[in-house]
């Protein structure tokens, strides 16, 4: 690749940054969510505001989603990193939530981890 078409590919360091606090907003979007549907039927809808959260939170991924594409985000590269929402989510529900942990759970999100910094680790 010469050094012309190089210079004009956009740097994905900004966005894939980006990415990642999307997907740990996404993550604790869906955590929120679990809160929120334990109170489902016991609370009205517009007092659950743990749904509300949740909602505000995947309002923020859809924002800095835009923001990313704009900055010039390639979606091969980027997008693969909001897969990271799966271990935000596997630490988050053992930390937050106390739920059981197995070691294939752990191998799931080493090999997640893997496949998300051979991606972006090829981005130019």
């Amino acid at each position: 690749m010469s050094s012309d078409v190089v210079a004009q590919v956009p740097s994905q360091r900004i966005p894939i940054i980006l990415y990642l606090i999307a997907s740990i907003f996404g993550a604790l979007g869906q955590y929120f969510y679990k809160l929120g549907g334990q109170n489902v039927g016991l609370i009205p809808l517009y007092k659950n505001w743990q749904i509300f959260t949740g909602m505000m939170l995947f309002c923020g991924v859809m924002l800095l989603f835009v923001i990313s594409f704009k900055l010039g985000g390639r979606m091969s590269v980027v997008y693969p990193v909001y897969a990271s929402t799966f271990i935000w989510g596997t630490l988050i529900s053992v930390y937050l939530a106390k739920e059981p942990f197995h070691w294939t759970q752990l191998a799931g999100v080493l090999i997640i981890s893997s496949g998300v910094a051979l991606i972006t680790a090829g981005a130019r």
